[in-house]
């Protein structure tokens, strides 16, 4: 009897999963989320779970696109951004800072995460909103193109349902 050996392929190109030395080779997305107050989603983003949450945020503020207001012009960028621990990083609060953005980041082995209780709140709301949706719930998607579309479809219905009440 021979043994075999049998491989496991690697990740693709294109792919956001795949193994990684520190968690194992952890499979699936993550999604990113950037939303207002009101639970609204403003920036979508999607990344391999094997990803830290930090290495995100840079990107999704930058995707938020020129909100309309009714009086004055269009605000292009938030004016005070609630994040977790996952966030803390100086360079991250340099970089907001640097874009007049205020941050209320907690800090690591500093502060609890229970201050941001009421703020995290409405971002898990929204994150159970989509999950609602069974498309994104299991990734039957191979591409991370057509997962990020199905994501910002679902996020665009919950626009839809909470702007029509």
């Amino acid at each position: 009897m021979r043994n075999r050996l049998r491989q496991r392929p690697g990740p693709q190109r294109g792919q956001l999963t795949g193994p990684n030395p520190t968690d194992r080779g952890k499979k699936g997305s993550k999604i990113h989320l950037i939303v207002d107050r009101q639970g609204l989603p403003l920036s979508i983003g999607i990344s391999a779970a094997n990803l830290h949450d930090s290495q995100a945020l840079i990107p999704l503020v930058r995707g938020i696109p020129p909100i309309r207001s009714s009086r004055g012009p269009r605000r292009r960028r938030p004016g005070k951004l609630h994040g977790d621990k996952g966030y803390d990083y100086r360079h991250l609060r340099q970089w907001l800072a640097s874009r007049g953005i205020r941050h209320r980041l907690a800090r690591k082995d500093i502060e609890s995460s229970r201050h941001l209780g009421r703020h995290r709140w409405v971002v898990e709301r929204t994150v159970s909103w989509l999950s609602g949706c069974r498309r994104l719930h299991r990734r039957y998607e191979r591409k991370p193109e057509h997962f990020l579309a199905f994501t910002a479809i679902a996020a665009t219905l919950i626009c839809h349902r909470r702007l029509t009440k």
